[in-house]
């Protein structure tokens, strides 16, 4: 099996922008954010750069924030082909007999979960979060312990879900810096926007049922670049909101948790974002998906693999910094088994200031790669044979 060792790529970039990390204590001693909310955090996407934060890793109820972590687990579950947008649910008793935000199912009602998502994304349905719960993993109960298992695998430290809607249940719990992981880790499904930008649509439309979605995050329609993910509210976690926006090639996710109201909530999450836009901007390197390298693998049926970033790659610098040679470097594993699924990481690109990781993003394969057969092998040599 060949061994493939790191292979330096594009060398240096170029003469590019890049600003160190802002730490918590740096940023709090320029600026003071979100004064009247318990906690939030302000990071960039791409890099993950924490561009501001308060009181990030306390353990707070997080109301329905929670459904990140259900869109996620929905999306992941679309992805992997375990179910499809145009499946049909059948609701349960548990699901229909949901309280406090919904979208008003009746047991054995059938929605897609194309619906069933909209709810969720939009109106924020805890009857349509169990009911996506209960299709993907037979019971709300099973759910959530993947959601325990997903939160341990982002090694989100300060979290921990006991339900898939966030309606309020003793150890319950959450961060402001756990929440920004797990959105950004949501953001990775491109079209999940495609559901929390929508301000308004309908359910069962042209029914007697029929059901008006009006978006709990009003950012939607009010902020440019707005386009999610998640409000929350609760008499103990106040009014809550995990708000991502995109401008020109940076997207940002502000989290703020405990406001006394939707208004100041919406104030502060917006004093977050445009602190972002108006002092920091993005290099992008890579697109997700974008072929990074390539390599021969003897024993793959593919000979040529493609290998390709897991998500967008970029540098984030203050406006105005001092210009930096930025290099990038892969890393590929030294042994390979077959098959390898497309989404498997093989590897790191990591991206340097001189000596200095900036950051590592994981790579993967462009389609999923097979072992070669015996024929493909025989194939393979006389090819070789001929050239010689």
């Amino acid at each position: 099996m060949r061994k493939i060792r790191n292979v330096m790529i594009i060398g240096i970039l170029g003469v590019l922008f890049f600003g160190h990390t802002v730490s918590a204590e740096e940023s709090e001693q320029e600026i003071n954010l979100i004064e009247d909310a318990t906690s939030g955090i302000l990071m960039e996407q791409d890099t993950g750069t924490i561009l501001y934060d308060k009181n990030a890793h306390e353990q707070l109820p997080p109301a329905s924030m929670t459904k990140i972590m259900t869109l996620l687990l929905v999306m992941e579950s679309l992805e992997k082909g375990d179910i499809a947008k145009d499946d049909v649910i059948i609701v349960s008793e548990k699901a229909a007999s949901m309280g406090g935000s919904q979208i008003f199912l009746e047991a054995g009602e059938e929605m897609t979960v194309n619906d069933l998502l909209k709810g969720v994304a939009v109106a924020s349905g805890n009857d349509a979060s169990v009911a996506l719960a209960e299709k993907i993993a037979g019971s709300e109960e099973a759910f959530v312990n993947k959601m325990n298992e997903k939160a341990k695998e982002l090694n989100l430290k300060n979290t921990l879900f006991q339900n898939t809607t966030g309606l309020p249940e003793e150890n319950h719990y959450s961060s402001a810096y756990d929440m920004a992981i797990m959105a950004n880790e949501l953001l990775k499904h491109e079209s999940i926007t495609d559901y929390t930008s929508i301000y308004e649509d309908y359910l069962r439309q042209g029914k007697e049922n029929e059901f008006w979605l009006v978006n709990t995050n009003k950012l939607v329609r009010f902020y440019k670049g707005a386009d999610g993910l998640k409000t929350g509210y609760t008499s103990e976690a106040k009014y809550c909101l995990t708000a991502t926006a995109k401008r020109d090639d940076m997207r940002v996710i502000a989290v703020v948790m405990g406001a006394k109201s939707p208004k100041e909530r919406n104030a502060m999450v917006t004093e977050l974002l445009d602190y972002a836009f108006h002092s920091y901007e993005t290099n992008p390197l890579f697109s997700k998906g974008d072929k990074v390298t390539e390599i021969e693998l003897l024993k793959a049926e593919q000979s040529s693999v493609d290998i390709v970033t897991d998500h967008s790659v970029s540098t984030i610098h203050k406006k105005g910094d001092e210009k930096k040679n930025i290099s990038t470097e892969v890393k590929l594993q030294e042994s390979w088994t077959f098959p390898i699924k497309k989404g498997d990481e093989v590897g790191k690109l990591v991206i340097k200031d001189g000596d200095t990781i900036i950051s590592e993003v994981p790579l993967t394969v462009k389609e999923t790669v097979e072992k070669a057969s015996f024929g493909d092998l025989m194939k393979r040599s006389l090819q070789e044979l001929v050239k010689h």
